[in-house]
């Protein structure tokens, strides 16, 4: 069983998935958030073909631990989430991913039109490991 993480977006949610021992995490794709019965169609496949366990939502929070208006947003979609699948649904701190991404993959020379879905699937997958780091840890 594994792990998805959704990096949520209103053009895109990222999606990230873990290796079946939870210990690494992987960019899946970007799927667009609209519509959002499409949306929830494609994680529903999703689900069922990674054979999902746990699906975790990226918080979003300012820098002093507060939550702004892209945090209501999160917890909106986490609600209709919850009613619309049948697995389990965590949040979990996404300070900083979308930084990290962009730098990774600014690194990496990664340009061009694609790069924003390479961005928002990069960040769901800083966010899961950041979670599967924390299972390890002691």
């Amino acid at each position: 069983m594994r792990i998805l993480a959704l990096d949520h977006g209103t053009a895109r949610v990222g999606v990230a998935v873990s290796d079946p021992m939870k210990m690494i995490a992987q960019p899946l794709e970007a799927v667009p958030a609209q519509p959002f019965a499409d949306f929830l169609a494609r994680l529903k496949t999703l689900i069922r073909e990674q054979e999902v366990e746990l699906i975790l939502v990226g918080m979003p929070r300012n820098m002093d631990g507060s939550y702004g208006e892209a945090a209501v947003r999160v917890r909106e979609f986490v609600t209709v989430l919850r009613e619309s699948v049948a697995v389990p649904l965590q949040t979990w701190d996404e300070r900083l991913t979308s930084v990290l991404a962009n730098r990774f993959l600014s690194e990496g020379q990664v340009r061009g039109p694609r790069r924003r879905e390479k961005v928002d699937k990069t960040a769901a997958a800083l966010l899961l490991q950041s979670y599967l780091d924390s299972l390890a840890s002691p």
